[in-house]
């Protein structure tokens, strides 16, 4: 059995694919290799992008973007209609590549996942070259490219496989740990949003050696419980585990607005692109998890929050979410800075009841 490292015995590999979505249809049409492509909904039905390639992000288009935004933005942009099925399988011959290499395999959604290679002896034992086999391995037999970052923790190894996207390799080794921390940007830890960051700010704190002059207690006081993970990621500590059996318990998009909605109208009026990448993500779930509840979470002008939910005798549906936001606006009758749905689930796998809903959506299957 193999036994728990400590963070500076262990080799991570974080592997991310370089815009999945929009690699598997160059891939197997070559034709769009080099034209800007989005893989999303239509402009018409208030698509949005699920993911694009580099060369529609010179445009400043990303994922999450209205389709007809982008559009605006690039009007030679080609919108290609996302096919699910052929990414999973895609994303299964990738994982059986991973499963070589290490049986300790991590996945965070179909395009990415952590590999613990600690034990492994291929490669004597080397992280780095391992990761290059793997990279080497998938464009071969895969034809997309993986960008891969390697050190002895999670968080670093993600942020390392950003580093030198798209189709890099970057390695942070332990000795470098601290140099390489010191100097990074505080929104690069994990955890830390917009919001945060613009706190730490506030803090005369933009880096993570600057970060490491506030204690443990002033970080707790400003932010709670996320102030102990700040106080440790500062430092390079990140000693969680490479899980093989991570399950979720719930999924969810949401959008900050950056004019206050003044009604509930308006924002029922914006459920239709939170709707369909929910839709998108949610076609990234396997078939373990059972759909219980669907909620909407709603945050007023003054910051207060709301959250309703309620389970969901209809299926899914973008009239369910409707009814919840009328509901939540009603609570705070006022500005509306933050929209957000999801849905909650029952884990299968770990014996647990549950009823699957029928899953309806509004959308035509092509444009989820």
């Amino acid at each position: 059995m193999m036994t728990e490292q400590t963070s500076s015995q262990r080799k991570i590999i974080h592997c991310d694919c370089d815009c999945f979505y929009a690699a598997v249809e160059m891939r197997d049409d070559p034709a769009l290799a080099n034209l800007p492509i989005a893989v999303g909904g239509s402009a018409e039905r208030r698509g949005v992008v699920a993911t694009c390639n580099y060369a529609a992000r010179e445009y400043g288009i990303h994922s999450a973007m209205a389709t007809a935004r982008a559009l605006r933005l690039c009007p030679d942009l080609v919108i290609v209609s996302p096919n699910f099925t052929k990414y999973r399988e895609v994303a299964l011959q990738i994982r059986e590549i991973f499963s070589d290499f290490t049986e300790l395999v991590e996945p965070l959604s179909l395009d990415e996942a952590f590999l613990d290679v600690s034990a492994t002896e291929l490669y004597q034992g080397s992280a780095t070259l391992m990761a290059e086999a793997i990279r080497t391995r998938i464009k071969a037999e895969i034809g997309i490219t993986v960008s891969a970052g390697v050190a002895p923790s999670k968080f670093l190894a993600k942020i390392a496989s950003d580093w030198r996207k798209p189709d890099g390799l970057f390695v942070i080794t332990p000795d470098e740990v601290d140099a390489f921390v010191l100097s990074l940007p505080v929104g690069k830890l994990f955890g830390v949003g917009k919001v945060t960051e613009k706190k730490l700010h506030q803090l005369d704190v933009k880096t993570c050696g600057e970060l490491r002059a506030i204690s443990l207690l002033k970080l707790s006081e400003h932010f709670g419980v996320l102030g102990q993970r700040l106080f440790e990621l500062s430092r390079g500590i990140d000693n969680r585990p490479v899980r093989i059996d991570r399950r979720r318990k719930s999924l969810s998009v949401e959008t900050t607005f950056v004019d206050d909605l003044p009604d509930a109208a308006a924002c029922i009026a914006r459920l239709p692109a939170l709707f369909e990448q929910l839709q998108t993500r949610y076609q990234n779930v396997d078939d373990s998890y059972q759909v219980s509840r669907h909620y909407l979470k709603m945050r007023f002008s003054d910051f207060t929050s709301t959250t309703v939910e309620r389970e969901l005798p209809d299926g899914i549906t973008l009239e369910g979410y409707s009814g919840l936001c009328e509901q939540a606006w009603w609570r705070g009758e006022q500005g509306v800075r933050l929209l957000g749905i999801g849905l909650r689930f029952v884990d299968s796998t770990q014996g647990q009841a549950g009823h699957q809903y029928p899953l309806v959506f509004e959308a035509d299957s092509d444009e989820c």
